[in-house]
């Protein structure tokens, strides 16, 4: 693998490389991009779709290659982490320069002990400030949620920028751009090479060369960055963000505009939309238009940085929501076959209410990744699972490598599957409970499966991690376990996933259920897992609206949209769950 990258490097040819887990496929591309890097004084970048994979090439792997080969170089290797800037403290934030507070929260505002919550986790934000070295969000240790988060932090719309902010030099974000800027290798995550594609806006350093981990995901994270939203809670933070920014006339323009898209979206049935009827269509069109007035009418001249944070922020809310209901209008101005972003609404829980989810993504970013992401460059993709029946063709057509549209260049990309170490025909065991029932469609168990689950999990010795398909199905099982096991189980949500994965770990009796977050990703080494069970073919639902799209397109095509994919879905993350026990 390690000769297939460096040739890569050489030819300017894309690699796809199967890896399998067990082969060391982390120093197989991180030493050719070193020696490389380090010749040409050319950085390279590594992307991951994990955390926890970030941490192992920063933390292990990239400093072991910088020590063995510090001697055969021409001087010692640099490497760097760097993220999006949502994930650092803002200091001018912390410092008062916006004071958001629980306002942005609207949830918080009727929740005594909610907001006393928050109140704890800002202070702690606050002290960690002072004694952390990178302001790094995934360096707190235990964690905060998200709403607290949200306090102390800026979206890159929202930052006043390194000039203009009076804490430009103690810049949490800046200060690991510039240590990326320094370094041979820069490790990043997919989410931010999908903020360069889709912004098209110089986020990473200036790189030739790509290597991108735990590929199989990076056509999802790409959408996930792609995929915008209007919602309840989205539009109230705007409307408190421009109250006294605004004359009274725009907030009522405003509120009577984004007021009138809530209660229509409420009104409707969840699922896909493919045709515009024109209620929705007049009350995106004031949404939009009320969001350009109000943007306009905000005063952009300088002055101090806490009444120019909150400006920013203020602003860009609403250039988020109205560039999201314009786009959505634009959506449908092609008919359904020629359609290149597809418009859906959610119903989600949220914390015992319901919320109403006006969404719109791509069908494909196929073309988004071969034109911004690989253009000019040399990629290297690679996972231990990429291909199906043998074929890298289906990975390589999300990625825009192949099957590229008529008139396009041809893009030169070859396969690699180096195998695994591991003789999986002799170390494991397929077992198939074909005696039970087919399963249920509301995701519960049946009384038969939850008995054969008892069975296995005893005799494992505990040991087990349980991979459902809903976080019900997930739940249902733990509870019926825990009257039938003298085994512990843990169970998705009874704590955050890294700590219950390391409780799982360090207790060999232990067993662990959870939902499609456990599938990719947990890697138990030794004897605290010896069993996986999956309840079902992980599907995608029949009425998901952006996968049933991507079937309808490929049937359009005069393809087999359900075996190209849904199967093709169900296929790669079967073989991630089962890799689970590897």
């Amino acid at each position: 693998m390690a000769t297939a990258v460096a040739r890569a490097f050489d030819t300017g040819e894309h690699l796809a490389v199967q890896a399998g887990t067990g082969t060391g496929k982390s120093l197989a591309y991180l030493v050719p991009s070193i020696v490389r890097a380090v010749s040409d004084d050319t950085p390279v970048v590594v992307s991951t779709a994990t955390i926890a994979l970030q941490r192992q090439l920063v933390d292990r792997d990239l400093p072991r290659l910088a020590d063995a080969l510090a001697d055969v170089l021409p001087r010692r290797p640099r490497f760097a982490l760097l993220k999006g800037r949502r994930n650092y403290l803002c200091w001018n934030k912390i410092g008062g320069g916006s004071q958001a507070g629980p306002a942005d929260q609207p949830n918080e505002l009727f929740d005594p002990l909610a907001v006393t919550a928050l109140g704890r986790d800002v202070a702690r934000l606050t002290t960690w400030a002072s004694t952390t070295d990178s302001g790094d969000r995934d360096d707190l240790t235990p964690g905060v949620p998200d709403r607290a988060w949200a306090q102390v932090s800026v979206s890159a719309r929202e930052c006043l920028g390194m000039a203009r902010c009076p804490f430009g030099g103690q810049c949490f974000a800046e200060h690991a751009r510039e240590a990326a800027g320094r370094a041979d290798v820069v490790v990043t995550n997919h989410a931010l090479l999908a903020i360069g594609a889709v912004a098209g806006s110089a986020v990473l350093p200036e790189h030739r060369l790509l290597v991108i981990d735990e590929a199989h995901e990076l056509a999802d994270r790409v959408t996930a960055v792609a995929t915008g939203e209007l919602a309840s809670t989205a539009l109230g933070v705007a409307s408190r963000r421009i109250a006294r920014l605004v004359e009274p006339e725009l907030l009522q323009r405003w509120e009577t505009a984004s007021g009138r898209l809530i209660e229509a979206i409420a009104d409707n049935t969840p699922g896909r939309i493919d045709h515009l009827g024109d209620e929705l269509a007049t009350h995106l069109t004031a949404l939009r238009d009320a969001a350009g007035a109000a943007s306009s009418a905000i005063d952009r001249s300088p002055g101090d940085a806490k009444a120019a944070a909150v400006r920013a922020e203020a602003v860009a809310s609403l250039a988020e929501i109205g560039d999201t209901a314009a786009r959505i209008l634009t959506s449908f101005t092609p008919a359904i076959p020629d359609r290149t972003d597809v418009v859906w609404l959610e119903h989600d829980d949220d914390r015992g209410g319901t919320r109403t989810v006006l969404k719109v993504a791509p069908l494909s970013v196929a073309g988004l990744l071969r034109e911004r992401l690989f253009a000019g460059r040399t990629a290297v993709l690679t996972s231990a699972t990429l291909t199906i029946g043998g074929s890298f063709e289906a990975m390589a057509t999300a990625w825009g490598l192949a099957g590229t549209p008529g008139g396009a260049d041809v893009v030169r990309w070859s396969g690699l599957d180096v195998g695994s170490p591991f003789a999986h025909a002799t170390a494991g065991i397929l077992y198939v409970a074909a005696h039970l029932p087919p399963p249920g469609r509301d995701g519960a168990g049946s009384a038969e499966q939850l008995t054969e689950i008892a069975d296995l999990v005893t005799a494992a010795g505990g040991r087990t991690l349980g991979l459902f398909s809903s976080m019900r199905a997930a739940r249902a099982a733990a509870d019926a376990m825990a009257g039938r096991l003298s085994t512990p189980v843990l169970c998705q949500g009874d704590d955050n996933t890294a700590a219950l994965i390391e409780q799982f770990a360090a207790d060999a009796a232990t067993s662990l259920f959870g939902t499609l977050s456990l599938w990719q990703g947990v890697d138990v080494p030794g004897p605290s897992l010896a069993l996986v069970i999956i309840d079902r073919i992980p599907f995608p639902r029949p009425d998901d609206p952006l996968l049933s799209a991507r079937q309808r397109a490929v049937a359009a095509q005069g393809g087999n949209g359900f075996m190209a994919v849904a199967a093709s879905h169900a296929a790669l993350l079967l073989a991630q769950g089962a890799g689970r026990l590897l």
